[in-house]
């Protein structure tokens, strides 16, 4: 498969499609990845939001936006668009996804897609025909596509458990800060909602099993004065039993120390086991009793679900901007109207992992009490 090729099948720059008119509200980091994704996915950014009014001209260089708008209403009012990147603080993405619901927008929002159950309930409700995705975008790694296919043609025999983490350090020190921190931003959950709901995300996906009941315990490691809200957790660790009857082990924290970005874990079967690692996304570990291999990302091995998210030739290292890029790009084929791209992480995605999160917060308070996961 020639670079033109890959570059084709996962709608890259050679690829022949309509232009869509973007806008991006949140101009931080996650902004940024998101304005990067969507003009790789051929789309135009034409507007930014500021997070002040007097900011809108730097909003829209921030993301390389055509115009800045003052607040999200004067976009919705004058912009034309067809979808908008919901990138801002926690307890205003449910708004804001609303209003840009309401006045007929696809919509990408960042999760959690809320900060409570009852507003993504809503939000499911709102979306009705509109493009609605959460950027669950580990989905994308090819790598991980492979352990799907893999696992859906049996070939761990019977799945037995999963043990993995994702374990970050940014919030390691007392004088580390960040908005999430405060959870009149952030919401009632900072590392759970934060991290532990891509995990779950990708464990389920991955096995097409789902979290049914789960024991949680959660820690505040620093005390940090900002905001008027309750400590978020740094930290949580989780037990819990699947629909299936597998039995897993979790552990989120964002104070473990030289971890950057590690969500890793590994399933296992009685005839074969395998591990992921997203800060090693180009191998995938399977673990049999006769021996052990690990795969590599090579268009020229993998199963086509996992080809079709190959952007390199095999020796060229992808990583997580492909993945967001892949992401955007498989909703803006959605938003055209194309077959629905297989995998889309869906707003009905975000709901249920702000009930896992949810789960998770209501056992921790009820120190590891069992409790079960609403469908």
């Amino acid at each position: 498969m020639s670079v033109t090729d890959l570059l084709r099948a996962s709608g890259g720059p050679e690829s022949e499609q309509p232009t869509l008119r973007v806008a991006v509200v949140g101009v931080g980091f996650m902004g940024q990845v998101h304005a990067e994704a969507a003009r790789r996915a051929g789309a135009r950014v034409v507007a930014a939001v500021a997070s002040r009014p007097e900011g809108a001209v730097t909003a829209a260089r921030a993301v390389g936006a055509d115009e800045g708008y003052p607040d999200l209403a004067a976009l919705l009012d004058d912009a034309e668009i067809d979808v908008l990147h919901v990138c801002t603080p926690n307890a205003s993405h449910a708004p804001v996804t609303a209003a840009a619901l309401a006045a007929g927008v696809h919509v990408i929002c960042e999760k959690p897609l809320a900060t409570g159950s009852a507003e993504a309930v809503a939000l499911v409700e709102t979306a009705g025909d509109r493009v609605a995705a959460v950027p669950f975008v580990y989905r994308f790694h090819p790598m991980v596509r492979e352990l799907r296919a893999r696992l859906a043609a049996g070939e761990a025999g019977v799945v037995a458990s999963v043990t993995g983490g994702y374990l970050q350090d940014w919030l390691s020190r007392p004088s580390d800060d960040d908005w999430r921190v405060d959870g009149a931003l952030g919401g009632p959950s900072r590392a759970f909602a934060d991290i532990g709901s891509h995990w779950c995300d990708l464990f389920e996906f991955v096995t097409g099993d789902r979290i049914a009941h789960l024991s949680a315990r959660t820690a505040v490691v620093h005390e940090r004065a900002r905001g008027n809200g309750k400590p978020t957790e740094d930290l949580a660790s989780v037990h819990f039993t699947t629909s299936a009857g597998m039995v897993g082990t979790l552990v989120v924290s964002q104070v473990a120390a030289g971890r950057k970005n590690r969500l890793h874990l590994e399933i296992s079967g009685t005839e074969a086991s395998f591990g992921f690692d997203q800060e090693d996304p180009e191998r995938l570990w399977v673990g049999r009793r006769e021996g052990s291999q690990t795969l590599l990302r090579d268009p020229g091995t993998l199963h086509p679900s996992a080809a079709r998210y190959v952007r390199l030739p095999a020796g060229h290292a992808q990583g997580y901007q492909d993945c967001f890029d892949a992401f955007v790009a498989d909703t803006y084929r959605a938003v055209r109207g194309e077959d629905a791209p297989d995998g889309l992480p869906t707003f009905a995605d975000g709901l249920r992992a702000v009930r896992i999160t949810e789960t998770v917060l209501a056992s921790a308070a009820a120190d590891g009490a069992w409790r079960k996961v609403p469908a």
